[in-house]
């Protein structure tokens, strides 16, 4: 009798483990925040994104440390380069300008028109190019800033924590010297208590005749025979 080991439906196969490292990986290099790329595995196989960070946090990000180690530099090249990019294109675009500017400047000294102007052979910026480059800088600052948000939010929760765990610290030491006290106490009370014994034992063995009284119901004292 062949028996079928029972498999939960929502383990993690080594294909869904393998989708969301690439993933991982992938919004790191390009900048994305790993949130990001918890909600796209999530969306394609159908999990939610806390259980995709639970998963790569507890068992798949250990696997591919080097890997995020890599993709990281790989964002930081990226950025420079786009920065780069960005400052050429503007020194180009400024450039340009003050060379169109010089020429329209010339014509009206030299009591031309524009159109008598020989046109500067400038590189033609492809309008495209620059909104799309635009907008991948906007989506940039846009990550960015929901990064230092949650990690901000990410800080207050720590420095709440330390404040509590403090709080609590202080409590324990508080109940510690109170507890020290009542142990003292106690330890004081049963040092009169044996003392206190020792005496009636010794003034019975030293005078026989000595009277021994007992609390009445009423709360009075009577004396009771020997």
């Amino acid at each position: 009798m062949i028996i079928l080991a029972k498999v939960r439906q929502d383990a993690w196969s080594h294909e869904d483990d393998l989708l969301l490292a690439e993933t991982v990986l992938r919004h790191i290099r390009e900048g994305s925040t790993q949130l990001n790329a918890f909600e796209e595995v999530g969306d394609k196989l159908n999990r939610t994104s806390a259980a995709c960070g639970f998963r790569w946090n507890a068992e798949v990000r250990q696997r591919y440390e080097q890997a995020v180690s890599i993709a990281k530099r790989q964002r930081k090249e990226r950025k420079r380069k786009i920065s780069t990019q960005q400052n050429h294109l503007n020194h180009s675009f400024h450039s340009e300008n003050k060379k169109a500017q010089q020429t329209i400047e010339k014509a009206f000294i030299n009591h031309t028109t524009v159109s008598d102007v020989k046109p500067v052979e400038v590189q033609e910026l492809n309008l495209n190019q620059v909104i799309q480059y635009l907008r991948t800088v906007k989506k940039e600052m846009e990550e960015t800033d929901r990064s230092q948000k949650s990690i901000e939010k990410v800080e207050q929760e720590r420095d709440h924590l330390h404040n509590e765990n403090e709080k609590l610290q202080k409590e324990i030491k508080h109940l510690e010297k109170q507890l020290e006290t009542v142990q003292a106490d106690y330890q004081a009370f049963l040092q009169i208590m044996d003392r206190a014994r020792k005496m009636v034992v010794f003034q019975d063995q030293e005078d026989p005749t000595t009277p021994t009284f007992r609390m009445e119901k009423n709360g009075n004292l009577e004396q009771v025979a020997r």
